[in-house]
């Protein structure tokens, strides 16, 4: 694998770890413990770490290891507000770009959501995939670059907060097929609206972490 590759595979993977809080919020490692865990060498890891770092994911600090900040209300919903304009420009722009291989694509996501019994993980990859559809038919790379680390960053904080997991699973993939369903019809005002909407879902989510307690991933509630 060339080292861009390897690089590459070590921030997907080291993100992954991150989102899914395998290395928990709070916690301060050593890049030497991060390649450990993750099977990479150490420039990959680096150079892994810079990226993350310029997206908000982690902080190096010198001679101390890499802490792993954790996902606040205050900062997802800054986060939000970002979204809710760029993801109404890329919905916007796929409706006027779509190529029709996108649109097949599209397609065979919104079946997928519709028919498919999620587990969190395989829910998640259809998100990312959803995302990234939409920000490949919009066309702009430069909207794809400042959404995508936004976008994992809200994921993280999805999980973190997590309680009664089927529901919000069902709820996520219903607003993922208006959003997608619109932009198949190239319908620019279904599609911002849908878009919006699913903006509407995500800060509510956020409020509704601080009023009630806790719940473990399965969505019961975590003993103090």
């Amino acid at each position: 694998m060339a080292v861009k590759g390897k690089a590459e595979g070590a921030y997907a993977e080291l993100e992954r770890m991150i989102v899914f809080q395998e290395i928990a919020a709070g916690s301060l490692v050593s890049e030497s413990r991060l390649t450990e865990m993750t099977g990479f060498g150490r420039t990959p890891i680096r150079e892994a770490l810079q990226r993350l770092a310029r997206e908000r994911m982690v902080q190096i600090h010198p001679n101390k290891g890499v802490l792993i900040p954790a996902a606040s209300m205050e900062s997802q919903l800054r986060l939000l507000e970002m979204r809710r304009a760029l993801e109404v420009l890329a919905v916007t722009l796929a409706c006027q770009r779509a190529r029709s291989a996108d649109r097949d694509e599209m397609s065979t996501m919104v079946r997928r959501l519709k028919e498919e019994t999620f587990t969190l993980v395989t829910y998640l990859d259809t998100v990312r995939t959803t995302h990234h559809l939409i920000t490949a038919a919009a066309d702009n790379e430069y909207l794809s670059e400042a959404l995508a680390p936004a976008q994992a960053l809200s994921r993280r904080f999805w999980i973190a907060h997590m309680r009664h997991q089927e529901h919000h699973i069902h709820e996520g993939a219903r607003l993922h097929c208006r959003i997608l369903n619109a932009i198949l019809a190239s319908d620019e005002t279904a599609a911002g609206a849908a878009s919006t909407a699913l903006n509407d879902y995500l800060v509510d989510f956020a409020y509704d972490s601080l009023r009630q307690p806790r719940g473990t991933a399965d969505g019961t509630t975590a003993r103090p």
